[in-house]
This record gives C-alpha cells, sequence and structure tokens, in this order.
C-alpha cells in the first residue's frame, strides 16, 4: 500500500509542475482516477477496528430479556442485540436483508416466501431453520406479543416450511404493511427448541436468552449490570467488532450524566439523562448528538385513564382532563422542548396522519364546566395517578398532573412503582390513570390499533388495550383500514378512527417524543437503521 501511495504521490506531484495548458483530457482523467485510488486506499487505514467494550446505560433496568415476552424500552434496548428478526429497515423505511436473505411477495399479495440466511445458529450452537420461523410466528408470537398477534391472528392464514431455509407466510387477505411487522421486538425469531411444548412465560431460558444476535448474555448482576459478549460464531462473518456491551444500572439521573462527563459510560439516550441535562452534555469534549434511529417508532407519549373505573367512564370527565392539561408547558418546560404537541394516537411522521380533530386547548374554567355537566362528584371519588418508572421527567409529568386536576376538583394521589410493577399492574387493568408511551411501526395497522380494537383488551401485558376502550363501530373500521389496498380508501378510514379516538379521548394524546442520542466520537456506527440503539450494534466500532 505505501508503495502504491509513494508512486501516486510522484505522478501527482508531476501533473502539479505541468502547465495547466498541457494537461490533456487523458492526464485529467488519470489525475483524478489516482487521487480517488490514493484515497481509497488510504481509507482503508481507517476501517473498523476490533475489540473493546462499549460501555453504556440501561435506565430502568429490565424486568426480563427475553423480547419475545416483553417489550418495554429497556428490553428493547439490550435483547435489541440479542435476538433478531428476518428483516432490519434503513432511517427511510426500506426492508433490508437480517436472518432472512431475500424475499418475495405473490401477485396478489397473499403469500409471502422469504430465504433464509444460511449458517445461522442459536447461542447454543443449534442451528436456525424455517421450523424456527414457523414455531416463533405461527406458536409463540400468534400467542404471546400485543403487538405481533393483532396482525398474525387477524391476517396470517399459514406459516409452512418448504425447506430447511424458506419459509411461506400466506395471509386470508392482503396487508400491505405486513413486511413492517418484521422487526426484532415486534416479530424476533424464537428458539424452536427450547420453547416447544413449554410454558413460555416459565421457560428457564427467559432468564438466560438464546437468540441468534451478534452479542450473548455473560452476566447479569441485578441492580448493578448486564454484560453481553461477542457471539464468536455469529452468521454475518467478521462481525460483531466489538467485544462486549455493558449496560450500567445506575438509578441516580444526575449520576448518569456525571459517568458520561467522566468518560464512565460513552453513550447516553432518551430514559437515561434529565432533560434539564442534555443541553449541557451536548458541550462535553469530544460528544456527538443526535435524534437520528427512531424512525420506525415515532414514539407519542399519553395519559391512559381506565374505562372501567369511575369517574373515567364518562366521557365529560376525560375531556376535562385533557382541558386540564397545559400540554405546552409540558413540552416545553418538563420535557425540555424535547417532542411537540400531539393532536391524536397517529403521529405526524407516520402515514396517514390527520390533524384535522377535535381541539381540547388548556382551558380550567371550560373543564370545571364538563366536570359539572358529567354530574359526577369527584370530590367523592379519589383517583390514583400510577407513575411511570422512567425518570425524572415522568415524575415532574405525574406531580405535575396531580397538580393541574386538583385545580378542577379531583382529591389525587400519586402510586410509587417500579417497572416491573407497572407492567404487571397494568397488565391486569390494576389502576385508574397512569403514562405511557408507544411506538407507530411505520403503519396504524401495526403499532396503532393494538391500543383500541376491543379484541385486544387481554390481560398479559402493558402494552394493548387496557384502558378497555371499546367500540365496536370503530374495530370495524381498523379492520376494514388494515386490509385494504387503497391509500385513498385507507386515509379515510383513519382519518374517521383519528377524529373519534380523540372525541371520546380514548387516550390522553400528550406529545410526540424527541429521542436524543449522545455519545463520544470515538464510537462509530453507532445509528445503523430506524431502530437506534435497538439494532443489533453488530457493525458498531470503537477507535483504539
Amino acid at each position: 500500500m505505501f508503495r502504491f501511495l509513494k508512486s501516486t504521490l510522484k505522478v501527482n506531484i508531476m501533473f502539479i509542475k505541468m502547465p495547466y495548458r498541457k494537461v490533456s483530457a487523458i492526464h485529467a482523467a488519470v489525475l483524478s482516477f489516482t487521487l480517488s485510488a490514493g484515497l481509497l486506499a488510504a481509507g482503508s487505514v481507517q476501517a473498523q477496528t476490533y475489540g473493546g467494550t462499549l460501555r453504556t446505560i440501561v435506565q430502568p433496568e429490565p424486568p426480563i430479556l427475553m423480547l419475545g415476552l416483553n417489550q418495554q424500552s429497556p428490553t428493547q434496548l439490550v435483547a435489541g442485540k440479542i435476538y433478531e428478526s428476518l428483516l432490519t429497515w434503513t432511517q427511510k423505511l426500506e426492508p433490508q436483508p437480517s436472518l432472512a436473505k431475500s424475499w418475495k411477495i405473490s401477485p396478489d399479495g397473499k403469500v409471502y416466501t422469504f430465504d433464509l440466511q444460511s449458517g445461522v445458529t442459536w447461542h447454543d450452537g443449534k442451528p436456525f431453520t424455517a421450523d424456527d420461523v414457523v414455531f416463533s410466528v405461527d406458536k409463540f408470537l400468534r400467542s404471546e406479543h400485543p403487538r405481533a398477534r393483532v396482525v398474525i391472528n387477524q391476517f396470517v392464514q399459514s406459516v409452512k416450511a418448504l425447506t430447511p431455509t424458506r419459509v411461506e407466510i400466506r395471509l386470508k387477505e392482503p396487508f400491505s404493511p405486513f413486511l413492517k411487522a418484521f422487526v426484532s421486538d415486534n416479530m424476533p425469531m424464537v428458539p424452536k427448541h427450547i420453547y416447544e411444548g413449554t410454558d413460555y412465560k416459565s421457560n428457564p431460558a427467559n432468564q438466560k436468552p438464546i437468540g441468534t444476535g451478534p452479542f450473548k448474555l455473560k452476566e447479569w448482576r441485578k441492580g448493578s449490570y448486564i454484560q453481553l459478549e461477542k457471539n464468536p460464531n455469529y452468521w454475518q462473518k467478521g462481525k460483531p467488532y466489538l467485544d462486549g456491551v455493558i449496560f450500567n444500572v445506575i438509578p441516580d439521573a444526575a449520576s448518569r450524566a456525571v459517568a458520561f462527563e467522566r468518560g464512565d459510560v460513552q453513550v447516553v439516550s432518551a430514559n437515561d439523562i434529565d432533560g434539564v441535562d442534555i443541553a449541557r452534555l451536548k458541550k462535553v469534549p469530544n460528544a456527538k448528538y443526535t435524534t437520528d434511529g427512531w424512525e420506525m417508532f415515532s414514539k407519542l407519549a399519553y395519559l391512559q385513564m381506565n374505562y372501567d373505573r369511575p369517574p373515567f367512564d364518562n366521557i365529560k370527565v376525560r375531556q376535562a382532563v385533557m382541558m386540564a392539561l397545559n400540554r405546552k408547558f409540558i413540552v416545553d418546560n418538563i420535557f425540555f422542548g424535547m417532542g411537540k404537541i400531539a393532536t391524536g394516537p397517529i403521529s405526524s411522521t407516520t402515514p396517514f396522519y390527520d390533524g384535522n380533530v377535535p381541539k381540547y386547548n388548556y382551558d380550567l374554567q371550560k373543564a370545571r364546566t364538563l366536570i359539572k355537566e358529567s354530574g359526577i362528584d369527584i370530590t367523592k371519588t379519589p383517583v390514583k395517578i400510577l407513575a411511570y418508572p422512567y425518570g425524572s421527567s415522568w415524575d415532574r409529568l405525574g406531580e405535575f398532573t396531580r397538580q393541574s386536576l386538583q385545580q378542577i376538583g379531583f382529591q389525587v394521589e400519586i402510586e410509587s412503582a417500579d417497572v416491573g410493577t407497572w407492567a404487571k399492574r397494568i397488565s391486569n387493568f390494576d389502576f385508574d390513570m397512569t403514562f405511557s408511551y408507544t411506538s407507530q411501526y411505520g403503519d396504524p395497522a401495526l403499532g396503532v390499533s393494538r391500543l383500541y380494537l376491543t379484541r385486544n383488551i387481554v390481560k398479559g401485558s402493558a402494552f394493548v388495550n387496557n384502558q378497555s376502550y371499546r367500540n365496536a363501530d370503530m374495530d370495524t373500521l381498523w379492520d376494514q383500514a388494515a386490509s385494504s389496498v387503497s391509500t385513498q380508501e385507507r386515509q379515510q378510514l383513519y382519518t374517521t378512527i383519528q377524529k373519534k379516538l380523540v372525541e371520546d379521548v380514548a387516550n390522553g394524546y400528550l406529545f410526540e417524543m424527541d429521542i436524543p442520542t449522545i455519545y463520544n466520537n470515538k464510537v462509530h456506527n453507532l445509528i445503523q437503521s430506524a431502530t437506534g440503539l435497538n439494532d443489533t450494534f453488530a457493525d458498531v466500532y470503537l477507535d483504539k
């Protein structure tokens, strides 16, 4: 290489010394080629380096790492390096190969055929085959996954292994966003030989997950850290570059910020840091900042009110709650401008959004009037806010909501909860009101409908229709919109749905979230897809 660069330099100097009028078009072409070749050769010196451990934070500590059973944000962050799906997605939401190397769709849109990568093994050495895909989609996820099962049960007619490396999924009817369902936290592949014939929720492998990803669990010291180590038999040859990833558990927000400032961790994001610290951490020497990598999720925060508990079974009470909340204040001051006010259940960055919906402007007097019109004495119906355990900003939101509701006559208490407790209580519909945020997954049929379909009022997950919203007419419209192949018809249906859900206050829509990531400039290839930090980290490397 160095001999090549030396000869290239001589050639370039020779051309530089020549009078401009003597440099012909051919000479210019040669000059361009040699310069480009030299730069390419020099660039190869800066190629990915092997080794090193990336240190980051997981906050709060996840209750479990089995991605097919739990989809809370901390679980997605860690387990996204352990489990994989058939596809991955660019930041422009274009499908890319993952465990499937190619795929084709029949002309009628009903048959999807996936050809799998060869030589893929699970972390225990067993081969990954089409039988695992059949089991994952048709058995495990159909039964357990709050988002995937909605799509699978409504649209998937059969899943068949044609060969050990080819799978056919046949739909009952066309479903245009079906491919977008194949994201690691939405359609993770699960090992058939580990889970078949067992009680999925109590399987011992849930404590030491077995996936196909570039990293596997080495050690989980509860309350301290989760350590992943390199999978030496990863199917993408030469990857991963890192020796491992350590997710530190640091309960105190100020301590998490200090850990990044001191260089103890190299990456912080969303739940790790208090909004007040973002501006300061962006200025840390060698720090880089981005909000990229969340295009698939388009997270939207909302207030959940339990329809099966008074006083939230009354529409006027729910509408009053919305008018009592100053959502601009919430975005600007509690979340330090990291987002914008939501208009309804569908994010403005997601297809079929329509902002022409009923408005709930901040108006305490109107809120009090609605309470009076409801006929309910809210002073005799005290309510409790189940705290959302995702950091100090959410704690402040809980306190702000309590104070806001007290101004219109509510008697309000706040109940503390850790991540596991919150998920368990929401899964069992054991709450008055709480907060949540969920992902849109590039289409309302994948990320939004699950929160409102009557048939998805099922115990066992925190991300279904936990508020128990019931509307048979809306169920019909959701199904029509999901199965329609006409973009125009889908837009009309989703417009009707958005207006009705906002009118009913099916959830209290708060704001569309901006997700910041701050990292040391020695970390490379950190954001590579539309799933951001939840991706595999197979391409991430560190400067030595």
